[in-house]
């Protein structure tokens, strides 16, 4: 990571401070993680519910450290090919159709393999650009949709900050990238990762941390109107939703409402909006029934 914007930072107030000129409204426990991750060298894992500024939390620090963000978004079945490296087979065949050309068809097979397997023809993906391209931020971004072999596999990646390219050689990072990871819990992270980070549980913000974040995101928002919805997306968290609010959808909402022109929040105007805040009917009939939309 960028080293003099690291040692700047002597302090969690300063990762605050840092993090607040980006927009991003840190409290003193996200603050701590982050700074201690950066000392220490040590990848941070963010757990928490969807909504809570985990990958927001990487992209503000790329920004305050001024180093490019890097994501890698798991998904079922990601396998280490994905997430590592390929090999540009059209450039390849291209080179090689060329070459025959050159030598009417006399190639030295020796030669002829070495020069398809260089940098030129190398595709990184987003753990082999880490790598390659420190300083910068590596976002893994929801690695519990991950299966456990692609977890052993990043493991091993972050135990090292090197890979080994049969073709092509070891490619080791000059130095470690800063290493987010995010997770929502759909599944148990295995405890060989979680010893290798820092670990930090992310809570929905209370309700004046999400009014200010509200009005940070969204310029002219009404202090009364950022009330009203913050109010409103913190009791439906109270209730049994199938998939509650977070602070994406809050703005979401705010955002809609400002876009109707509203100066305040109404039994019917929060109805008519309800699709900005909640994606599934299930989630809308049972916030209808229970009358949380205005106090």
């Amino acid at each position: 990571m960028a080293l003099d914007r690291v040692l700047d930072m002597k302090s969690p107030a300063d990762v605050t401070t840092a993090l607040d000129e980006t927009g991003y409204l840190p409290d003193r426990g996200i603050a701590t993680a982050a700074f201690l991750a950066m000392r220490m060298g040590r990848p941070l894992l963010c757990e928490g519910e969807p909504g809570t500024g985990k990958t927001a939390l990487a992209r503000s620090l790329a920004q305050a450290l001024d180093v490019p963000l890097i994501r890698l978004q798991c998904h079922e079945g990601i396998d280490a090919a994905q997430a590592l490296y390929d090999w540009d087979f059209p450039r390849q065949l291209l080179h090689l159709r060329t070459l025959e050309a050159v030598t009417q068809g006399e190639l030295d097979v020796e030669r002829t393999e070495s020069s398809l397997y260089t940098g030129r023809f190398l595709l990184d993906r987003p753990l082999l650009r880490a790598l390659r391209e420190t300083p910068c931020v590596l976002l893994v971004d929801e690695i519990d949709r991950a299966d456990d072999e692609f977890e052993a596999f990043l493991l091993e990646v972050l135990s090292e900050y090197s890979v080994s390219i049969p073709e092509y050689g070891t490619v080791r990072a000059a130095e470690p990238p800063l290493v987010v990871l995010t997770s929502n819990r759909t599944r148990e992270v295995h405890d060989a990762l979680k010893r290798r980070c820092l670990y930090h549980w992310l809570e929905h913000p209370d309700l004046p941390r999400e009014v200010e974040i509200l009005r940070r995101r969204l310029p002219g928002l009404e202090e009364e109107l950022a009330q009203q919805v913050a109010g409103a997306v913190q009791r439906m968290r109270g209730l049994e939703l199938l998939k509650p609010p977070g602070v994406a959808e809050a703005l979401d909402w705010a955002q809609a409402l400002q876009a109707l022109e509203c100066t305040q929040l109404d039994g019917e105007t929060a109805a008519d909006t309800l699709g900005a805040v909640l994606k599934y009917r299930e989630d809308a009939e049972r916030v209808a029934a229970a009358g949380v939309l205005v106090p």
